[in-house]
């Protein structure tokens, strides 16, 4: 009983106090210490879970002339598939951005689609998502040049945007007998 009694009065001195106060403080430290130290990874840990999280950045693959409707599955939905986006009809692969253009990227709803009016017009309404750029003023258009440029300059042009793919149809079927 005299250690208790020591050690109690040692607490009330030492830190001015009681007992009680002192041990639950003590146990909500550690608590608090042992959330926010699972908060964060060790380093090797850390190498382990972006090597698991990072997507194999493959060569760039052309997909020739294609129309808007083809564009579409390449918006990051299927990690199999490059992510693309066009400017003024030109494609380019996007892919090692995918935190800005892939899924849950600030830019993710101009993947797989030609961007050019949004991208011209600095917006994110689901109506300026076209490729269609008539009445832009010229401030505007340049500031679609410029991002252009950026792309260009960042990104490999892997196709182009035709309004409809070519005929499949040959000479033999359209020969009358």
């Amino acid at each position: 009983m005299a250690l208790y009694t020591t050690i109690t009065d040692a607490i009330t001195e030492y830190s001015g106090l009681s007992p009680t106060a002192f041990f639950t403080i003590s146990a909500m430290m550690v608590v608090v210490y042992k959330i926010v130290s699972t908060m964060f990874v060790a380093a090797d840990d850390y190498v382990a879970v972006k090597r698991e999280q990072q997507f194999t950045l493959r060569e760039p693959v052309q997909v020739g002339s294609i129309t808007e409707e083809e564009l579409r599955p390449y918006n990051g939905s299927d990690p199999n598939k490059p992510l693309l986006m066009a400017i003024k009809g030109k494609i380019y692969d996007v892919s090692r951005s995918r935190m800005f253009y892939g899924p849950g990227g600030p830019y993710a709803l101009f993947a797989g689609r030609d961007a050019s009016r949004a991208l011209a017009l600095m917006s994110f309404e689901p109506s300026d998502l076209t490729g269609d750029i008539s009445g832009l003023s010229a401030s505007e258009l340049e500031v679609l040049e410029d991002w252009e440029a950026k792309f260009e300059e960042k990104y490999v042009k892997v196709g182009e945007l035709v309004s409809e793919r070519p005929s499949t149809t040959t000479e033999d079927e359209t020969k009358e007998d």
